[in-house]
């Protein structure tokens, strides 16, 4: 017998085939087994520019003014006005000396003074006397001269007794032991009662001047030699009179919000530690820095003219410790590239050796980089970045 169902089943099993075929092509698009689209990342163009050379060195704060307090006459202690600890100024009462024993002295130089000024009134008659029968030949030309010499020593003694006077209004006036400068005052040292000369070197108490501040540092020789040599063999700039920047750094890294200024470089070396002084000045409005406050003071030394810098957030590392960042071709490629990195200042690092300027590097976007691969650029935007508390040499 013939079979006739076998076209229709031949039939029924092609178009099964088609129907598979076509559904495993859909669930393969579907699943994403086609190429993925290459990843978008930041990029910057490298440029070159100048960039300061800044030295981290270990300061100490120290008061622009400090002044003791003394008595300049002798007497008891009756009162002390000031508060410990507070500000004081120039001129302010401190203390109070019994000023008894000095008004006295005022009052008995004053009678002494009046008592030569009615001596010199007589004398002045006597000579204007002397002058008018001298004149008319009545008194011999030695009364004259004695009337004259009397009168002379008669003012004398009145300029005497103006002078005693002055200098015992003085001593009255040193009872009130006022404030040399304006300051921070610290502690009494004495309490009322206490008897205190003006001979001795017994000190009442110490004003210091915290506003603004000096800032002590130390740098080695060798350093600052070094810097001096770059710069007069062109490798580094000098920055401009009064231009240089100069930063506090706190125990915890913190930066301290004002500004100072370099006032002056010692002109001789420490022979026992072969260090280097310069100072700085800071403004302290509020007190913050402390007399004897240990502190870092970061400060600009010299500038790095055509320098190129990038990010921190830019950089990686590899397995064995090297810095690495992505380059970007023309025609979109990254590849990895070691780089040499030198100091770090803000948020970026300065490069030595490893980048040129012109070239792409990726800032953002570095996780999705794979060596070799394909990327989408776009121009990195920087964020507000705040001053980081390092500016050492990254060593590679």
């Amino acid at each position: 017998m013939t079979n006739v169902a076998t076209p229709s089943l031949t039939l029924t099993a092609l178009v099964l085939v088609a129907a598979l075929s076509s559904l495993q092509r859909s669930a393969v698009a579907q699943g994403g087994g086609g190429d993925a689209p290459p990843p978008t990342v930041s990029v910057l163009t490298l440029q070159k520019s100048a960039v300061p050379v800044m030295s981290e060195l270990p300061g100490r704060v120290a008061a622009t003014r400090a002044s003791e307090v003394r008595a300049r006459v002798s007497g008891i202690l009756q009162q002390r006005i000031f508060a410990q600890g507070s500000l004081v100024k120039e001129g302010d009462v401190l203390y109070r000396i019994d000023p008894m024993l000095f008004r006295v002295r005022v009052a008995s130089a004053e009678a002494t003074l009046q008592k030569a000024r009615a001596t010199q009134a007589f004398a002045r008659q006597q000579y204007e006397r002397q002058k008018t029968l001298r004149e008319r030949d009545y008194a011999s030309a030695a009364a004259y001269d004695s009337a004259a010499a009397t009168l002379a020593q008669a003012e004398a003694d009145v300029a005497l007794a103006q002078a005693a006077l002055d200098e015992a209004r003085i001593n009255l006036g040193y009872t009130d032991v006022r404030a040399p400068i304006t300051g921070i005052i610290g502690g009494a040292l004495v309490t009322e009662g206490t008897l205190v000369t003006a001979e001795g070197a017994q000190n009442l108490a110490l004003i210091e001047q915290i506003d603004p501040v000096y800032v002590d540092f130390t740098q080695s020789s060798s350093e600052l030699l070094a810097l001096r040599r770059a710069v007069d063999e062109g490798k580094l700039a000098s920055p401009a009179p009064g231009e240089a920047r100069v930063e506090l750094v706190f125990d915890d890294g913190s930066l301290y919000r004002l500004p100072g200024k370099l006032l002056f470089a010692s002109a001789r070396v420490d022979a026992a530690t072969g260090q280097v002084t310069l100072r700085a000045e800071f403004p302290n409005p509020r007190g913050e820095l402390l007399p004897g406050l240990y502190v870092r003071v970061r400060i600009e030394q010299a500038v790095r003219q055509g320098a190129i810098s990038i990010p921190q957030r830019s950089v990686s590392r590899t397995a064995d410790g090297h810095a690495q960042v992505y380059v970007v071709s023309k025609d979109g490629i990254a590849q990895p590239r070691d780089v040499r990195l030198g100091q770090a200042l803000d948020a970026n690092w300065t490069v030595e050796s490893g980048l040129q300027a012109g070239e792409q590097i990726v800032v953002d976007g570095v996780q999705k980089v794979q060596p070799g691969s394909k990327v989408v650029s776009e121009p990195w935007q920087p964020a507000t970045t705040h001053r980081t508390s390092t500016s050492t040499q990254a060593t590679e």
